[in-house]
């Protein structure tokens, strides 16, 4: 039988505990998958406000508070996955991104999605690795 793989669950209360019955992180070998995240103040428990920038910007705070207790930061987020509710909204968005992620820019998907809970406006998930980040040369194709 082969020796098993380390599972760490990562809870802080520096960010809204989950709406449901899952973990705000789980770290898996050297990899770590940061549930969605909505734009939610953990002192108020409720959104930073009505409009998408506040609640995108609370979002990257709550996911940077997760890294945070995994003793990692963004510059260690290999991918992030984004849900709006308004595809309209997706250059808002990427203004607040901006801010958070400076280089080496993760890899990113963004959905539009019909309903996210609370009634938010914007979610975002994350995947880091939790080892140290050494960046190569970027990889550019030849066409």
């Amino acid at each position: 039988m082969s020796k098993g793989v380390v599972r760490k669950i990562i809870k802080t209360d520096t960010v809204p505990p989950p709406v449901g019955p899952y973990n705000q992180a789980v770290i898996c070998d050297n990899i770590m998958y940061v549930s969605g995240q909505l734009g939610v103040d953990v002192k108020t428990n409720d959104f930073a406000s009505d409009n998408v920038e506040d609640q995108a910007n609370q979002a990257l705070i709550n996911i940077g508070g997760i890294l945070s207790a995994a003793g990692i930061s963004y510059n260690n987020v290999v991918k992030v996955t984004v849900l709006l509710t308004n595809m309209n909204d997706f250059t808002k968005v990427n203004d607040i991104y901006k801010k958070f992620f400076k280089a080496n820019y993760p890899a990113r998907v963004a959905y539009q999605v019909s309903k996210l809970p609370k009634g938010a406006k914007v979610e975002m998930d994350a995947i880091a690795i939790t080892s140290d980040i050494i960046d190569s040369d970027t990889i550019k194709s030849k066409l």
